[in-house]
């Protein structure tokens, strides 16, 4: 080989640009491996210690899945890739991990019944991902809201059922009934159309600072009274409590305020008929991700809040 070609070749440097986008994946893949190791924590020994180190380990999958995504946006290595790896991951740290932890955990007891309540809350988990992958796509810019209970938000709600209560559960002093119907009420607030705020909108201002402020006291304060466990089980309920209360209060006046601007886009023309009704707009279109009354909402990843 000629000189001057070996002495280029010990001079090429690695292109750093093409490293970087591994490193989300990173963070997406490690979640991945705490989904992994969560089932099969779940799937050996039925005692609380394994439980408990289940339920963790979803909660760090939760972390990465938390940065993958923006680390891809600092970086400025988002790709398509990377979307469709993150809703796979989503689909077992958050949807499989958690329908087979709380089955070993509660729903053993209803037998066929359990195992068909777990499935159903992970295909409603992969349903409203594959929702999102098809319809997200064309919105942009800040996305107010999530349509529908963001996946990890409801296996934080799972896991944090399962620390809070597995003292409970190790005396046989709780039914699986409730657990059943939590399950349940989880995987329809996936599926369904109820917004939740993403908060993406609050800045840094003095009202934001007293929010956040006000809702660690409450944590503390619950902590010190109570068990430090119960304090992540109260967070998530009153993020799902809160959605709830806003779709029964604004709800109708919302999606009468969508029929309205509808009725006002469509003219009324020769080819038009005045009498017939028009199709009802599902959802109000501005600030929500992904397509009104259809997107998914962005459960981390390259798409996170």
């Amino acid at each position: 080989m000629p000189e001057p070609a070996r002495e280029r070749r010990r001079r090429r440097r690695p292109d750093l640009r093409k490293l970087m986008f591994v490193l989300p994946n990173l963070f997406t893949v490690s979640s991945i491996f705490c989904g992994v190791y969560s089932i099969m924590l779940s799937a050996g020994e039925a005692t609380g210690d394994n439980f408990y180190r289940a339920a963790v380990a979803i909660f760090f999958g939760n972390f990465f899945d938390a940065f993958d995504g923006r680390v891809a946006r600092m970086t400025k290595t988002q790709s398509e890739f990377g979307v469709e790896l993150d809703s796979l991951a989503d689909v077992i740290t958050f949807g499989v991990a958690p329908a087979i932890l709380v089955y070993k955990w509660a729903l053993y007891e209803l037998g066929f019944l359990g195992i068909a309540i777990a499935g159903v809350y992970a295909a409603c988990g992969a349903i409203r991902l594959a929702r999102f992958n098809v319809t997200a796509r064309s919105e942009g810019g800040v996305q107010r809201y999530f349509v529908g209970l963001p996946i990890p938000l409801a296996a934080g709600m799972l896991v944090s059922l399962v620390i809070a209560l597995q003292h409970q559960r190790s005396a046989d002093s709780l039914a699986a009934w409730p657990i059943a119907v939590v399950v349940l009420v989880l995987a329809f607030l996936m599926v369904s159309t109820i917004r939740y705020r993403t908060f993406k909108e609050a800045g840094l201002n003095p009202r934001t600072l007293l929010v956040f402020v006000l809702v660690i006291a409450v944590g503390v304060v619950i902590a010190y009274r109570g068990r430090p466990s119960l304090v992540l089980l109260v967070y998530f309920s009153f993020y799902i409590l809160l959605g709830l209360a806003e779709e029964l209060l604004f709800g109708r006046r919302r999606r009468a305020a969508a029929r309205a601007r509808a009725a006002a886009a469509v003219p009324v023309g020769p080819e038009s008929d005045p009498d017939e009704p028009l199709l009802p707009a599902e959802e109000d279109d501005v600030g929500v991700e992904g397509t009104p009354a259809a997107a998914g909402a962005c459960d981390d990843g390259e798409h996170d809040p």
